[in-house]
């Protein structure tokens, strides 16, 4: 007797892209399905397949006036039901023509409005790459223009730019750093907090984006959180890398079309140190935990809303009198004890209302905060006591109010406009005590609160479905010291045919200085503490970008950008040198630089190559080139390279899987090669080093001695079982196979008088397993 195949139920939602109306009476196939099978969404834009065969399956979405969408390679598993939300752009083109396909899982961004340098990603691509440990910003790492040579952190280096000008955006909400020990005006960390599993498609821009993004210089990490099953209550359960992992999500009644998801994750790094597993923190044991939930209650005539959050503690103690120097350390030193404590916090709720079919409306609270607490003993180098017990306390709160408002004309025009009222509440304090018992301030001792507002306007012109104009302004204002700035935005994208496109942006983007820098405190000439930094302006940027975008096949498709970026009103320092707040992001934490003036400048420019094969036959591949120059003036007005310039950068990423059994299971096997140019440092002055007994270097000489180049080549293998209701994934991710020991730093030890090397990760084995039931 042959046994029942397997089979789930893919469901979902059609909506227009702009105003989220729900499409009734869209058609959804089950593409090279015998007999064919399909359904229609009903009045509230919904509809659901059963019976779908377990693999992967092909969908199709088309309505009339409206681009179709094809969805290839649909993970469909007998754990969990597939839901997706359809988002269907408008024709321009008259229903009698020939129909437009518009793939927009992969070749197209979410943001209609985007015009150049966008990704889109989804949650199977956080966790298929070989190497990206489940973590977005490890996985945008693989992208065209971006930097990741660094094992130890996640920072995100766009085009040459310093990994503090990004946005992080979480459900239309800027929020802080979402990473586990992320210092203060750090926008990367060791281990993110976000929860690939609790993620939706999101957008990942490196240049040019729309004028409702506003206070970032380099990119934007626009981010969705997924909405629960509101029909079946799932569960998940994972142990890796990032922690022991417990999901759950479903209705909150079998008569409610509300729904909640939460996942919490606990860290295992204390298990691997014990199983003799190098993470590159020494004897330390990292520990922390996060949370990661939404909440969804539509109603039928109060619109949507959504509660959903995130957050995250830390800590770690980094203690150099007990360090073992066999042992790889990225964090810490032998010369002092650093006990650092790290709490992030998001939380909104948002409110969704359709006005009429053309019009619809956002309405969203927030309020976050990042705290961070450090206290560092430094080390005698004689007596291995405590000589100097350093202090630091950096909290801010953010509040947040925000508006949004979309409208459409027509199939030829619509809008786009909305306010960001963010108001900061901040504390700062450090101290010293030396070891006689006197205790002193040391930079900074603040505490208060200011507006941050943003307002903008977007356009979105098609003259025809092949030619469109993206047009936008955003303005910026901060109330801390009344500096304000105007923003204009404009894409252009012509579709020459079917297959091939040239697109072209412009954007000037401002962003504040990281908060604390502002409250840097400073004795004036009657010996009065002030705010030196306090009247800082915005830090701007020219962006330039033209592409090209061929869609060779169906699944295959090749893209090139050439960029320029011109950066002005750069903090630098008030007297002759190479400093320049540009470079901030090289080391773990801010620099203390007082007396700044917005006097420097930068330039960043290259050309970047991709070639993609979207999954598809049961294969895929990754194939993206970088070569990038990127260059400062302090105010010594000498032009150097940035801390981050490394040149370039290659990737090669690769992967297929293995049906097994009808499809029930499957074998999956990823590979991923990374060469990058090495970055610039400055060289270490050693006979004043070792005078001064503190490390010392030559900053007539900044930035001008390069480190090696990084490699690394990583192997993902995998193997996923469906039963009845229940998948079962387990894979290992052996990075770094060839045991490469690329440079990290090199470093004066002021114990031995000598420069200590030290090297990133060697080989490291990750091995995961996931429950779906």
């Amino acid at each position: 007797m042959m046994s029942q195949p397997l089979t789930q139920t893919v469901r979902g939602t059609v909506t227009d892209m702009l105003t989220s109306a729900p499409l009734a009476g869209a058609t959804i196939l089950l593409m090279g399905s015998e007999p064919t099978k399909g359904t229609f969404s009903d009045e509230s834009g919904e509809f659901q397949l059963d019976g779908v065969p377990i693999g992967r399956q092909t969908i199709k979405i088309s309505y009339i006036g409206y681009l179709e969408v094809v969805l290839p390679a649909v993970q469909v598993n007998t754990g969990k039901e597939v839901v997706l939300d359809i988002l269907l752009e408008e024709s321009v083109s008259s229903t009698d023509e020939v129909v437009i396909s518009a793939n927009k899982a992969k070749d197209k961004p979410l943001n209609e409005m985007s015009t150049v340098s966008t990704r889109t990603f989804d949650l199977e691509e956080t966790s298929r790459y070989a190497g990206s440990r489940n973590d977005p910003s490890r996985m945008a790492s693989n992208y065209a223009g971006v930097s990741g040579a660094n094992d130890s952190r996640n920072d995100i280096i766009i085009r040459g730019n310093s990994p503090t000008g990004l946005l992080w955006r979480l459900e239309g909400v800027n929020i802080p750093n979402p990473n586990h020990y992320g210092a203060t005006g750090a926008t990367g960390g060791p281990v993110s907090m976000l929860n690939n599993n609790a993620l939706s498609r999101s957008d990942f821009m490196t240049a040019a984006f729309p004028a409702q993004y506003g206070n970032a210089v380099a990119g934007v990490f626009d981010l969705n959180m997924r909405n629960g099953n509101n029909k079946e209550r799932e569960f998940l359960g994972q142990i890796g890398f990032n922690g022991f992992e417990l999901g759950a999500e479903g209705p909150f009644s079998a008569n409610s079309k509300a729904s909640y998801m939460v996942n919490y994750r606990y860290s295992t790094l204390g298990l691997f140190q014990a199983l003799g597993v190098e993470f590159g923190t020494g004897a330390a044991v990292p520990e922390y935990q996060d949370i990661n939930f939404k909440v969804d209650i539509p109603s039928k005539k109060a619109g949507r809303f959504s509660i959903f959050g995130l957050g995250g503690v830390s800590s770690i103690d980094l203690l150099g009198s007990e360090t073992d120097t066999s042992q790889t350390d990225l964090f810490g030193g032998e010369n002092a004890d650093l006990r650092p404590r790290y709490r992030t916090g998001i939380v909104g709720i948002k409110h969704k209302l359709l006005l009429n079919e053309k019009t619809a409306q956002q309405i969203t609270l927030a309020a976050s905060q990042a705290w961070e607490s450090v206290s560092s003993d430094s080390l005698s180098l004689e007596t291995r006591e405590p000589v100097l017990q350093f202090g630091g306390l950096n909290q801010t709160n953010k509040y947040s109010l925000i508006y949004q408002l979309n409208h459409k004309f027509n199939a030829r025009d619509n809008i786009r406009t909305g306010v960001y009222l963010d108001y900061y509440d901040y504390l700062f304090e450090d101290s010293v005590l030396s070891a006689n018992g006197v205790d002193f301030r040391l930079n900074t001792n603040s505490d208060g609160g200011s507006l941050f507002s943003q307002a903008y306007i977007q356009w979105q012109h098609k003259f025809t479905d092949q030619l469109v104009l993206n047009s936008g302004i955003n303005a910026l204002h901060f109330a801390l010291n009344n500096s304000t700035a105007l923003e204009p935005r404009l894409g252009f994208r012509y579709q020459v045919n079917p297959t091939q496109s040239f697109n072209f942006g412009y954007g000037l983007h401002n962003q504040l200085q990281p908060i604390r820098i502002y409250f840097q405190e400073s004795i004036d000439e009657n010996g009065e503490m002030t705010l030196s930094n306090k009247n800082l302006d915005f830090t701007n940027s020219h962006h330039f970008v033209l592409a090209y975008d061929h869609k060779i096949a169906s699944n295959l498709r090749l893209k090139a950008e050439v960029y320029a970026q011109f950066l002005g009103n750069v903090p630098v320092d008030t007297f002759s040198s190479s400093f320049s707040l540009l470079n901030a992001g090289a080391d773990f934490a801010l620099p203390n630089r007082r007396d700044l003036q917005n006097e420097g400048i930068g330039r960043n420019y290259g050309v970047e190559l991709t070639l993609e094969k979207f999954f598809s036959n049961n294969y895929y591949f990754l194939l993206t080139g970088s070569l990038f120059q990127a260059e400062y003036q302090g105010s010594d007005k000498i032009w150097r390279n940035t801390a981050f310039n490394g040149g370039y950068v290659f990737n090669a990423l690769a992967g297929k899987e293995f049906p097994l059994g009808n499809g029930k299971s499957s074998i999956t096997i990823d590979w991923k090669a990374t060469l990058a140019g090495g970055r610039y440092v400055t060289p270490i002055d050693l006979e004043s080093s070792r005078l001064a007994r503190q490390e010392v270097r030559f900053d007539d000489q900044a930035f001008s001695e390069k480190l090696d180049d990084y490699f690394r080549t990583d192997v993902k293998l995998g193997f996923r079982l469906n039963s009845k209701r229940i998948t079962q994934e387990f894979s290992i991710d052996i990075q770094n196979v060839t045991n490469r020991r690329n440079l990290f730093s090199r470093t004066f030890n002021p114990r031995t008088g000598q420069v200590s090397v030290e090297n990133q990760l060697g080989l490291f084995v990750i091995p995961q397993f996931r429950i779906l039931f």
